[in-house]
C-alpha cells in the first residue's frame, strides 16, 4: 500500500519535547495508527543523542524481554542516564518493574507508548503512579490538518492551525482521520480502513487472548459500530449478536480499555428532572467505525448516515481536544426520561455549561430546539445554547440559542 510521506506537526509536540527537555518519564496511550511511534521518532527523538529504542512488535526483542525482563536494567545501567524509548508497552507489562528501578534510580528517563490499557490494569500491573506523565494521542484534531481555530467556547485557547491537508469534510465522515488514512492516496483508503478492522480483530483480540470466542466477538463489534453514538441497549445487543448479556458488558469494557470506544457519560446533576442514566459510546473514529459496522465507504453512505456521522464528527473533535494537557472542560449528554435531550454538555471547570445540539443541516427548525430549551430552563450555569450545524454564518435562533457553524467551535 503506497502512502505519502508527509509528517504533520501534532497538537501535543510541543509539551512533550518540554517534559523530556526536563527529563521527565511519559507514557503516551493512544489507539493503534494514530501517530504514537512517527510523533516519538519525529519530534522528540530527532534531537537526542544518548538513546535507546525497543520496539516490542518485534517479536524477538518481545520474546528476549518477556523471558528475561531484568535485561533491560542490565543494559541501561551500563549507560549514561539515557531516554529510553520502549513501543508499545503493554505487550511485556512486566518490564515496567525494571522501568520503575531505573527512574527511582535515576538510571534513565523513558517514553513509553501503548495501544491498550487493558494489559496495564490486570493482575496487578506496575502503573508507575507519580514516577510518568501519561498523554493520550487521537487521530487528527480539525486544527492538525488544517481548520483555523476560532476558540468560540475558550476550549483550547492555545490551538493552533497546523497543517494544510487536503481532505473534505465528507472525506472525513466517511473515512475519518487516522494519520494513515489522511496521509494515503485516495484509492487506497478504503482497503486500508477494512484491512485495520481486520487485523485489529485479529491481532488486538485474538492475539492477546482479550476474548476467546472471535466469532461471536466480530458479530458483536458490527452492531456495536452500528450503535455507535447510542445509548446501548445491552439487552438488544446480546439477543441480537447471540452473546450473552454478561459477556457484552465485558466487550464493552474491552473496548474502553483498548481505546477503540470513548464513554460519553450522562450529565445527572438536575434534581428536577428524571434523568436518563446510561453512558453514550462513540468508536474512536469514523472510518473504523463504518468499517467495523460494514457499510459502504464512500459518497452514497452520506445519503442514509450524514446526521449520525456528523454528531460523531463533532462529538470526536470534542473528545480530542478534551485529552490536550491545557483542556478546561469534560463532556456529557442529557435526557430526561420524558423525552428532552441534549446532544452534548461541555462542563468548563469554572462550573459553567455549554449545551449542544448537532445537526447535519444548513437550516434549524424551531422543533429541534426543544431539547435546549428544557435544559436552559433547569439548569442555571448555562446562559445560552448552541446548535452546532452546517450553516456558513452564526444565526441567533431564539434569546439564548445560537446556531454555529462547525468550524467555529
Amino acid at each position: 500500500m503506497s502512502h505519502k510521506t508527509k509528517v504533520l506537526f501534532r497538537n501535543l509536540a510541543p509539551k512533550l519535547k518540554k517534559v523530556i527537555a526536563d527529563k521527565h518519564s511519559i507514557l503516551l496511550l493512544g489507539p493503534r495508527q494514530t501517530g504514537k511511534t512517527t510523533l516519538v521518532k519525529e519530534f522528540l527523538l530527532s534531537e537526542q543523542k544518548n538513546v535507546f529504542e525497543y520496539s516490542l512488535i518485534d517479536p524477538g526483542i518481545r520474546l528476549a524481554f518477556e523471558t528475561d525482563p531484568q535485561r533491560l536494567i542490565r543494559e541501561i545501567e551500563e549507560a549514561d542516564y539515557p531516554l529510553v524509548f520502549i513501543d508499545e508497552i503493554q505487550k511485556v507489562p512486566q518490564l515496567l518493574d525494571a522501568v520503575q528501578y531505573l527512574i527511582d534510580n535515576k538510571k534513565a528517563y523513558f517514553i513509553l507508548t501503548g495501544s491498550s490499557a487493558r494489559k496495564l490494569r490486570r493482575k496487578g500491573t506496575n502503573l508507575l503512579a507519580g514516577r510518568v506523565l501519561s498523554f493520550y494521542l487521537a487521530p487528527f484534531t480539525w486544527n492538525e490538518i488544517g481548520v483555523e481555530p476560532k476558540n468560540y467556547f475558550g476550549l483550547n485557547p492555545t490551538l493552533e492551525k497546523l497543517n494544510k491537508v487536503d481532505v473534505s469534510l465528507e472525506e472525513q465522515l466517511v473515512f475519518g482521520s487516522l494519520p494513515p488514512v489522511v496521509l494515503a492516496e485516495k484509492k487506497y483508503r478504503e482497503l486500508f480502513l477494512k484491512t485495520y478492522a481486520q487485523v485489529y480483530l485479529e491481532e488486538e483480540i485474538r492475539q492477546e487472548a482479550l476474548v476467546r470466542k472471535i466469532g461471536a466477538f466480530g458479530r458483536f463489534l458490527e452492531l456495536s459500530a452500528l450503535e455507535s453514538g447510542t445509548a446501548p441497549n445491552f439487552s438488544r445487543l446480546s439477543q441480537h449478536s447471540g452473546v450473552s448479556l454478561p459477556a457484552i458488558r465485558e466487550f464493552f469494557q474491552i473496548l474502553e480499555d483498548t481505546l477503540i470506544v470513548r464513554r460519553l457519560d450522562p450529565y445527572l446533576k438536575s434534581p428536577r428532572k428524571r434523568l436518563f442514566s446510561r453512558p453514550k459510546y462513540y468508536y474512536f473514529d469514523t472510518g473504523v467505525r463504518n468499517a467495523l459496522a460494514k457499510l459502504p465507504l464512500n459518497a452514497d453512505l452520506l445519503k442514509t448516515q450524514r446526521g449520525i456521522l456528523f454528531e460523531h464528527f463533532v462529538i470526536l473533535e470534542l473528545f480530542r481536544r478534551s485529552s490536550l494537557p491545557e483542556a478546561n472542560f469534560r463532556l456529557y449528554w442529557w435526557r430526561t426520561l420524558e423525552g428532552a435531550e441534549v446532544d452534548c454538555v461541555i462542563e468548563k471547570d469554572d462550573g459553567s455549561l455549554i449545551p449542544l445540539e448537532i445537526k447535519a443541516s444548513t437550516s434549524i427548525s424551531f422543533g429541534q430546539l426543544k431539547g435546549l430549551v428544557s435544559f436552559l430552563r433547569t439548569h442555571s450555569q448555562a446562559k445560552t445554547g448552541y446548535v452546532v450545524s452546517l450553516i456558513e454564518r452564526p444565526q441567533k435562533l431564539k434569546e439564548n440559542i445560537i446556531a454555529l457553524p462547525w468550524w467555529l467551535i
